[in-house]
């Protein structure tokens, strides 16, 4: 009976999870769902990723990137896949991939990198994670996995994509551990050679991210705090791995002819690449009040006017609305109870204290029986002055879900409000990467003390151009200064 049971168990496995021949792995995979389903997963979480995360807004290198990398998923073992490349507008240095053929590059690790082989690297490596089914496999090979279970890296219970937040905590963006990153290391060298790229460019990019790794470390020790970790992207390796040397070393070597590494057209193609935190796109719908000195942040792509009797946000398809009021405060009056007397009702629903920015007030939903009034109200006081915020749905009444995600817009626009800043006034400070000639006096130290980056300006430098921790540029090297 016990070995009876073995069978059933297996002819189960097999028919019900499914088996298919991976081109990349050279093996049958073991996997919960078809190659539809992964591809689907995935073009949702995409859709997810880019409605919740900004992304980095320039054609020229969105365009440069698209092509390195379909040059080199082309060259991969999946090459029939429809491979998207994205540059996420973040300093954070960081690439990642998820199912069905969509690559994500932070714009800060572009920033560090020094040649079109070592982008082509990166991606290549994400490329890798991809063609073998990294995310798939992940969970699925665990024992015990059990015919009833589910991909818990990538779906719900109901199989259906999880809240975008609880996407950054996967595997996809933070790393499949040694053996599954070793593995994508191999095929994107191998993919790097088949695109006519050094494979020996990933050595390079390894060298980079181990002295980013040096230095978060002693930045975190001389500032008590615990270092930051990045993702995978070749991070689980020492510089000196020998299996790391072997997988680069197996892709085969190219001759010098046919070596692909376009130093000069990357540097063409970043030159002007933001540094740092991109204020203008993180806050570029901030609306800004200099009379009565207050800011509040409206959902991106909004049009705002300020009316004679108030201030309205209208969304681009004039489908909702956020209007502000403003009103001299009644004493002490508590927050909630303001609330009740303006829209005359007696109870509010899913009602919260808000305390924002050092300022009080309450939000909640009007009754629904409250016909033609706002969906979400808020009051907030600042100074003698109560500040009314209403979020508003036009024409007729959406589904549910469709309600939800506008009442967490509203939301994220009430809790945005706070006191106007100087910096809210003065335009922000877009630091970008310029590419300068060194001379025979350029030194690191000396390019530091004209650079207004922060207080690790000279290792920041050297980071940029890889001479950390030591060394100086020679005369005529084109280096990376940032103004």
């Amino acid at each position: 009976m016990h070995t009876f049971n073995k069978i059933l168990i297996a002819t189960l496995l097999a028919t019900t999870v499914g088996c298919a021949f991976n081109p990349a792995t050279n093996r049958p995979d073991l996997v919960l769902m078809s190659e539809e389903k992964e591809i689907n997963i995935g073009k949702e979480m995409h859709e997810k990723i880019v409605a919740s995360t900004p992304i980095y807004k320039d054609p020229v290198l969105t365009a440069y990137v698209e092509h390195v990398g379909q040059k080199v998923a082309k060259a991969s073992d999946r090459p029939e896949l429809t491979y998207t490349f994205t540059i996420i507008d973040s300093q954070d240095i960081n690439a990642f991939a998820l199912p069905g053929g969509y690559v994500y590059i932070n714009r800060g690790l572009l920033t560090y990198l020094h040649s079109e082989a070592e982008m082509a690297a990166v991606l290549a490596h994400e490329v890798g994670h991809i063609t073998a089914r990294h995310a798939v496999r992940q969970k699925t090979a665990a024992t015990g996995a059990g015919v009833a279970s589910v991909l818990s890296v990538l779906v719900t219970g109901s199989g259906v994509v999880g809240d975008v937040a609880n996407l950054w905590g996967t595997a996809a963006v933070k790393g499949y551990g040694r053996e599954m990153e070793l593995e994508a290391d191999r095929f994107g060298a191998q993919y790097m050679y088949n695109a006519g790229y050094d494979p020996q460019s990933m050595i390079n990019v390894i060298g980079l991210l181990k002295d980013q790794e040096t230095f978060a470390r002693r930045k975190a020790r001389l500032e008590g705090k615990k270092p930051q970790t990045y993702h995978g992207v070749f991070s689980t390796h020492p510089r000196n791995d020998i299996r790391l040397q072997e997988v680069v070393a197996a892709a085969g070597k190219l001759p010098e002819d046919k070596k692909t590494t376009k130093v000069e057209y990357y540097r063409e193609k970043t030159e002007g690449l933001v540094y740092g935190k991109n204020a203008q796109q993180t806050e570029k719908n901030r609306y800004n009040h200099q009379r009565l000195g207050f800011s509040l942040l409206f959902p991106e792509d909004w049009k705002v006017e300020n009316q004679r009797s108030a201030i309205v946000g209208t969304a681009p398809d004039s489908s909702a609305t956020i209007t502000i009021k403003v009103a001299q405060r009644n004493g002490n009056q508590p927050a909630d109870m303001a609330l009740r007397e303006v829209y005359d009702v007696r109870t509010l629903e899913q009602d919260e204290e808000l305390n924002q920015y050092r300022l009080t007030g309450h939000t909640g939903k009007l009754p629904s029986s409250a016909t033609g009034a706002p969906d979400r109200v808020a009051v907030i006081y600042y100074g003698s002055r109560q500040y009314m915020l209403e979020g508003k749905i036009q024409g007729d009444a959406p589904d549910k879900d469709v309600k939800e995600q506008y009442d967490n817009l509203f939301l994220t626009s009430i809790r945005s409000f706070r006191p106007l800043r100087k910096s809210d006034v003065v335009q922000p400070d877009i630091k970008r990467v310029k590419y300068v000639q060194a001379n025979e006096k350029t030194t690191f130290a000396s390019l530091a003390r004209h650079m207004d980056i922060g207080d690790y300006a000279e290792e920041q430098l050297r980071l940029l151009n890889g001479y950390y921790p030591r060394g100086e540029p020679k005369p005529g090297e084109w280096i990376k200064i940032v103004q």
